[in-house]
């Protein structure tokens, strides 16, 4: 898929990557919507929140090629918080 992708930026007004084909369209991924499918907890929705503002590329490689669960499950470190006792 990355031969297709010419550019890739988040676009903090809209909370969308948008990103440019080379054929010249774009493609406009709402982030709020793949963090409520994707995102189980706060952790999850940092790291992909990390990815969206610094490598923008890779969260769309990561979403297209169906992927993503599998790098939070891997990628994300999980640290419940501890219960008052």
């Amino acid at each position: 898929m990355k031969n297709y992708i010419r550019s890739c930026e988040f676009n903090i007004d809209t909370a969308c990557v948008e990103v440019n084909l080379i054929d010249g369209s774009m493609v406009s991924i709402d982030c709020d919507v793949v963090e409520a499918a994707c995102a189980n907890n706060m952790y999850e929705k940092s790291e992909l929140d990390y990815l969206i503002y610094n490598d923008p590329f890779s969260y769309v490689e990561l979403l297209l090629s169906g992927k993503i669960e599998e790098y939070l499950r891997n990628n994300t470190e999980y640290t419940p918080l501890l219960e008052n006792r």
